[in-house]
């Protein structure tokens, strides 16, 4: 900024206004458009001790210098003036433009900021004009300035005019922009209330954009009655998903049954799906109500469907497509109404391309896909998630275990292949095994496996424990067992293991680092359970 030389008035009040409005394109900010304004006004045109005074609130009765330049801390503090109070307080209340000639002569001019004694002793004139947004006064423009410099006061007050109303423009701008931002605060507070709401009353923890999207897809759903089929990996909470569309139904008040196909033998399968009569097979001493019987009115969840054995699948379809079903030894058809979700996480696809599922049944059932993220693809949830476990696991045990912020941060950072239910079991593991109330990053690494560790790099801490007694045939297991797909394991080394333990599954499972029912699992998938 370059200076005009002389008394060239004209060039000086340009340059002051390009400057302000300069900076009001640069910064709608007030704090930095009216200090500088003030700064501008002091050294180009002699108007000194410059100070916008506002209300503290809207409709208040008290209004205080909140910008000045020029003004110690000190007076600025003592510059708060009431509706109506000396002059400030007059322009602030009339809404008029007042010209102080000569401060010493103003009765009404009160010396409260700035002390007589402070001022030059020249004769000083005072020029006040109120500030303007939404069509109310607001606040007040004011300075001082030396009569004695050879600059007409009308000039000086016509100046003021035009900057006093940038000001007030700027300070309405400011009270929209406030207004505006409150409201959309208040509205994401409304919305961020609404989504708890949802899960919360699906029992679902987080809020993460891709577990919202799954939860919406359901609920547009939910009214219908078409199969909804839950996709995603082991561990992702597809059972929280089915009670979900259960309670977002019509049904809710109905009965809800969930059953598990990997968990039924083949031959007890018919009749735990359609029932039986009396004397059905041997041992059927009482007739008894299948699974779809049960939840008649309600909803009925099959969990693992992939597992369905292939001699049963064209009587679930008849169901599904009449509404009827017979019981196992029986001859009359019962109607039911139930709402079918089924869950996998096996690609049932791919089952139909290999001749292991139906063709008809698949289409039957995928009516309605929804794919559940897994935790990798909600790690904003993880925290929120630990924490949950953590005072679940801390109430069941009656321990009070907390986990640093550092140890959060890791669980975020781990890919969790098991997803929610891998999580669950580390911090109920935690729970049990801390030695310390605060669980550090560090602590963790006794519980879970390093970030990017495969199955043969997996980090146990079975140094930490004690060896097994002398001769004690059992093999040792880790306190971390790696999440493994199905078919990790070959058929030959799932064989060579049997062998090796002389056909004892327990061991073979523990060499494996496998449950006994994930090897039986898998030996049935080759054929020899």
């Amino acid at each position: 900024m370059t200076r005009p030389t002389g008394t060239d008035w004209h060039a000086q009040e340009l340059l002051l206004l390009r400057e302000v409005t300069r900076l009001i394109g640069r910064s709608l900010s007030p704090d930095v458009v009216l200090r500088e304004m003030l700064h501008l006004m002091s050294e180009l045109l002699g108007l000194n001790r410059g100070r916008v005074v506002l209300c503290d609130e809207p409709g208040g009765e008290v209004a205080r210098i909140r910008h000045a330049y020029g003004l110690t801390r000190a007076e600025v503090a003592r510059g708060r003036y009431r509706r109506g109070e000396g002059v400030t307080g007059r322009v602030w209340a009339t809404g008029q433009a007042v010209l102080v000639q000569d401060v010493d002569a103003e009765p009404a001019f009160l010396f409260r900021a700035v002390r007589r004694e402070d001022l030059p002793d020249d004769t000083v004139a005072f020029l006040a004009l109120p500030l303007e947004a939404g069509g109310q006064t607001v606040g007040v423009l004011a300075c001082h300035r030396i009569r004695s410099r050879q600059r007409r006061l009308n000039d000086d007050l016509a100046l003021l005019r035009v900057l006093a109303t940038l000001a007030g423009q700027l300070l309405q701008l400011q009270a929209l922009v406030q207004e505006k931002t409150g409201e959309l605060e208040a509205q994401n507070a409304r919305l961020h209330k609404a989504l708890e709401a949802r899960t919360v009353r699906y029992g679902i923890v987080g809020h993460s954009p891709a577990l919202l999207g799954a939860l919406d897809e359901l609920e547009r759903v939910s009214q219908s009655s078409a199969t909804v089929m839950l996709l995603g990996e082991s561990g992702a909470g597809k059972e929280l998903f089915a009670r979900a569309v259960h309670l977002a139904s019509g049904r809710r008040d109905g009965p809800f049954v969930k059953v598990n196909c990997a968990a039924i033998p083949e031959s007890l399968f018919e009749s735990e799906l359609f029932g039986h009569e009396r004397g059905a097979f041997t041992g059927a001493q009482a007739a008894r109500a299948g699974w779809f019987e049960q939840a008649d009115g309600g909803t009925l969840v099959l969990d693992e469907i992939g597992e369905l054995p292939a001699a049963l699948q064209p009587k679930l379809l008849r169901t599904l497509q009449e509404g009827t079903l017979t019981r196992l030894g029986g001859r009359r058809e019962q109607r039911v109404d139930v709402r079918l979700v089924v869950a996998t996480h096996r690609d049932l696809a791919q089952e139909m391309a290999a001749g292991r599922f139906r063709q008809d049944l698949y289409y039957r059932l995928h009516v309605v896909p929804i794919r559940l993220p897994s935790l990798r693809e909600r790690r904003e949830d993880v925290r929120e998630l630990a924490l949950h476990f953590l005072s679940r696991a801390n109430q069941a045990h009656q321990r009070n275990v907390h986990l640093t912020p550092e140890a959060l941060a890791r669980l975020e950072a781990h890919d969790w292949p098991g997803n929610i239910r891998e999580l669950g079991n580390l911090i109920e593991r935690v729970v049990l095994l801390a030695e310390r109330p605060q669980v550090t990053a560090g602590d963790l690494r006794r519980f879970m496996p390093a970030p990017g560790a495969g199955p043969k790099a997996l980090r146990t801490a079975s140094a930490a424990r004690p060896p097994p007694p002398a001769g004690d045939p059992a093999v040792a297991t880790p306190w971390v067992r790696e999440y493994l797909p199905a078919h990790h394991h070959p058929a030959e080394q799932l064989l060579a293991a049997l062998q090796a333990h002389g056909g004892n599954k327990s061991r073979a499972a523990q060499s494996l680092g496998l449950t006994l029912r994930q090897l039986t699992y898998r030996l049935k998938k080759i054929g020899t359970a």
